[in-house]
């Protein structure tokens, strides 16, 4: 909604108000999530899953996201950078984070991560006439890049001494096991 708002937007500067749509959006889930029942739901085989912690979590992450676009806002309009695209990589961002909390798997883990960095990515670039932060993008994608690959490597590892990427399954597998060597 926020892209194509900004996209199809007959007006000049539409950074304002996709930035307080995306405030209302994000409390409007909020409430939505508040509302839900605390129940165990399971989706993908089990690789997120919906409980009370989790979405005690999202509900941190959706309250402080409206706080951190409804604070970055006047700096925004300071710098002349108030663009629809910052509210769509902030709220990217936190979809990626919301699969980080509801992950019950490596895999899912990972592309709530990698969801999360990559936005951020763009966001710590978003000055683009200024040289600093250019360097700051640049160096945070590639210390992403290598720090995606060691996890990735982790993972396999970690799946090669399992037969799992679930979290419970290696729980399982230490408790019945041990922890192996190569698992340390």
């Amino acid at each position: 909604i926020i892209i194509m708002t900004g996209v199809f937007s007959k007006r000049e500067n539409v950074g304002s108000s996709t930035l307080w749509l995306t405030v209302f959006m994000l409390i409007a889930i909020a409430i939505w999530i508040l509302q839900g029942t605390t129940e165990g739901l399971s989706a993908f085989d089990g690789a997120f899953i919906s409980d009370g912690l989790s979405k005690l979590f999202k509900l941190i992450l959706l309250v402080s996201a409206s706080v951190i676009v409804i604070l970055s806002k006047e700096y925004l309009e300071r710098n002349n950078l108030l663009n629809y695209e910052y509210s769509a990589l902030i709220t990217l961002s936190l979809v990626g984070m919301m699969m980080m909390v509801s992950a019950t798997n490596l895999m899912s883990l990972y592309l709530g991560l990698e969801l999360q960095s990559l936005s951020l990515y763009v966001i710590a670039a978003f000055r683009r006439d200024n040289l600093k932060s250019t360097e700051a993008g640049l160096k945070y994608f590639v210390l992403g890049a290598l720090s995606s690959g060691l996890l990735l490597y982790g993972a396999s590892l970690v799946y090669g001494f399992t037969g799992t990427t679930s979290f419970s399954g290696i729980s399982r597998v230490i408790e019945v096991e041990g922890m192996s060597m190569g698992l340390l």
